[in-house]
């Protein structure tokens, strides 16, 4: 109970309303570290157990995870919605491929080269993002998504004059020996991903973090307490970009292209960063990690399942993932608690998009 003093003396004031996070039952506790151990064993074993095709599809999960791990930031924790961030990507991908194609840079340079570039990019959205908001900053950055493309043909130039830059065999060879070139490509995205989510981590359990989820739930509140809003949204934005750039630059790597042929390619992209997030569990740590692998391997299941078929595939992933959202609304990390409380008769943890505390569990 808040106290305030008036007239010489102390008048109790309104409690507080904001909720507090039960205790972790320790049976839970344990849990999560027996299936974090599990998780990590797997993804280290992973790219020796399977063939090269396979590693290559993990790999693009993965990279997946980063970039929306990096959507997860701006949308799930500073709630500012954005349909663009294709775009990011993009610029993270030209970026180290202009450095490997055209100067000759060793391809594990340009990752935070991209990254920065990207988050550069972020930092001049952001500034007139913050005129708008919701449905209306979604359009901005869905502008954003379709413009690239155009930018990239007019300014990018590859072999024979195409917008698409692709690498040598030697650009993207394996460092260590021992690893086969897919089994690089894997280990280095994974040690890409253990970074940002660490940073993650660290930055949600913040001041700063929880400066974003205030300005998320209460922006006016927030600002009455002393948050600078323009500041910690652009600045959100900016990081949530690096991300997003970073992840392109592996994709570069992992894809071995950078095309900007296609004009929808990068509004498509976002819309993959979009549902990952989603699937998995927004405003949460591991979600958007558990959300791509669940897309990417699914899509491919979904391929195999109905080869030849081009139209049938799509709609039998589509109707995949609607039934997910449908079963489990708050995504597979919001299901599993769930369960968990069900089977610890403890109470759930609070709804990470509806209270004014920071939702810093994994």
């Amino acid at each position: 109970m808040t106290t305030t003093r008036a007239s010489g003396r102390e008048q109790a004031g309104p409690a507080t309303t904001t909720p507090i996070r039960p205790p972790i039952d320790p049976k839970v506790r344990g849990l999560r570290i027996v299936v974090g151990v599990v998780a990590a064993a797997a993804a280290l074993y992973a790219p020796f157990y399977f063939p090269a095709a396979q590693n290559k599809v993990l790999s693009q999960a993965l990279y997946l995870a980063i970039a929306a791990m990096g959507l997860n930031l701006l949308t799930g924790f500073n709630g500012q919605v954005s349909i663009g961030h294709g775009a990011f990507f993009g610029v993270g991908a030209f970026t180290s491929g202009l450095l490997v194609v055209k100067q000759g840079w060793p391809y594990e340079a340009t990752i935070p080269v991209a990254a920065l570039v990207a988050a550069v990019v972020g930092l001049l959205v952001g500034f007139p993002a913050l005129r708008v908001r919701g449905l209306y900053l979604a359009l901005v950055t869905l502008g954003l998504a379709v413009l690239f493309p155009q930018l990239g043909q007019k300014y990018v130039k590859g072999s024979g004059g195409v917008p698409l830059l692709q690498p040598s065999l030697t650009d993207t060879k394996s460092l260590l020996q021992g690893l086969a070139d897919d089994q690089y490509a894997y280990y280095l995205t994974l040690l890409v991903l253990v970074i940002v989510t660490l940073l993650t981590w660290s930055l949600v359990n913040s001041r700063a973090g929880r400066a974003m989820v205030a300005v998320r739930d209460q922006e006016l509140a927030a600002a009455t307490v002393g948050v600078n809003l323009a500041q910690v949204k652009v600045l959100t934005f900016a990081i949530s970009a690096a991300y997003a750039g970073a992840a392109g630059s592996l994709s570069f790597m992992i894809d071995r292209v950078a095309d900007a042929t296609n004009p929808v390619i990068y509004f498509q992209r976002s819309i993959e960063f979009l549902v990952a997030m989603v699937v998995g569990g927004a405003a949460t740590i591991t979600g958007p990690i558990v959300g791509a692998l669940a897309v990417v391997l699914l899509r491919r299941n979904t391929e195999q399942l109905i080869e030849g078929k081009p139209i049938l595939s799509p709609a039998l992933f589509g109707a995949a993932l609607i039934a997910i959202v449908y079963v489990l609304p708050e995504g597979i990390i919001g299901g599993v608690r769930r369960l968990t409380s069900r089977v610890t008769h403890r109470p759930p943890p609070p709804s990470t998009l509806t209270t004014t505390t920071s939702d810093t569990s994994v």
